[in-house]
């Protein structure tokens, strides 16, 4: 089992989104989440325009002019994973998606790996089972004590990613690295505390690596 080929995953939203009128429809992508989907930038100042979910929707609209496209947002401030699963059905698949994005890993923690396993296992197999191609981020950085990596907040925000990568290879749908993605920025000389807009939010600079990393699955072959 691997993780999906980006190059052929969403080939057929792809599709979808490169037909014109009167042969193209809507195509819905829910964000499911925790804050950062939501927008939450410096608490409790919630910046919906330069989340990644927004800025997703824009660049989507940039390489697809013909399309018409739904971002939905489902996510909710402060929530873990089994509270998104429990209302899974209700508020996301009742969009009847084309792409749901699942983002819970920074909030994660307070449940622990074996509860947020079950629960987002419940997320990805209710979208397989609707035909529902299925994205899952890994967290983004913060800054309450995870930048130091030898600290354990560090190591569990890290397992948790570690987790995340694991469940995409097993049901073989599309993984965006944000975790990854930060460390490549650090490592290429940035700052962590360029991205963040609070110590667990990250600015618009962070969304975009985030937006970046989601539209690397959206590629015109």
């Amino acid at each position: 089992m691997a993780i999906a080929d980006r190059r052929a995953y969403l080939r057929e939203v792809v599709n979808l989104l490169l037909a014109q009128w009167p042969n193209n429809r809507t195509v819905n992508i829910v964000c499911h989440g925790h804050s950062v989907p939501a927008g939450y930038f410096a608490t409790p100042l919630v910046d919906t325009f330069n989340a990644y979910p927004a800025l997703l929707h824009q660049d989507l609209k940039h390489r697809f002019p013909f399309a018409v496209i739904n971002v939905i947002v489902t996510a909710s401030g402060g929530e873990g994973s089994p509270k998104g699963a429990e209302r899974f059905e209700a508020d996301v698949l009742c969009h009847q998606p084309d792409v749901v994005t699942i983002d819970y890993g920074l909030n994660d923690r307070r449940a622990g790996l074996t509860e947020a396993e079950a629960a987002w296992r419940r997320m990805i197999e209710a979208s397989l089972a609707r035909q529902a191609k299925v994205l899952l981020l890994t967290p983004t950085w913060d800054n309450s004590g995870v930048l130091d990596p030898a600290g354990e907040a560090w190591r569990a925000l890290a397992r948790h990613a570690d987790q995340i990568r694991r469940l995409a290879a097993e049901y073989e749908v599309g993984l965006v690295d944000s975790f990854a993605a930060y460390g490549s920025y650090v490592a290429a000389g940035g700052d962590a505390t360029d991205l963040l807009s609070w110590s667990n939010h990250p600015n618009r600079q962070g969304h975009e690596l985030v937006a970046l990393e989601i539209m690397r699955w959206f590629a015109i072959l």
